[in-house]
């Protein structure tokens, strides 16, 4: 299994969360580009955010957005 486009849109919307504070949300803007706005709409139906536009993370969401984060700076290094 590969990741996909999408998973590289989910996957990058999930850094844009701020992991060092839950009370610290993100909306989607409607002007956001078509991807970004589907990618977050995902998340969402995947119970990540709590809300269709962005919202705050879920705990899951907190979780998988830290082992986004983790990958991420590895594979940076």
């Amino acid at each position: 299994m590969k990741y996909t486009p999408d998973h590289i849109a989910e996957l990058n919307l999930l850094l844009q969360f701020d992991l060092s504070s839950a009370a610290t949300g993100i909306k989607v803007h409607q002007d956001a580009s078509e991807d970004m706005q589907a990618a977050v709409k995902r998340l969402y139906d995947k119970s990540l955010c709590t809300l269709p536009d962005g919202g705050y993370l879920t705990d899951e969401g907190i979780e998988v957005a830290e082992h986004a984060d983790k990958i991420l700076r590895v594979l940076s290094s």
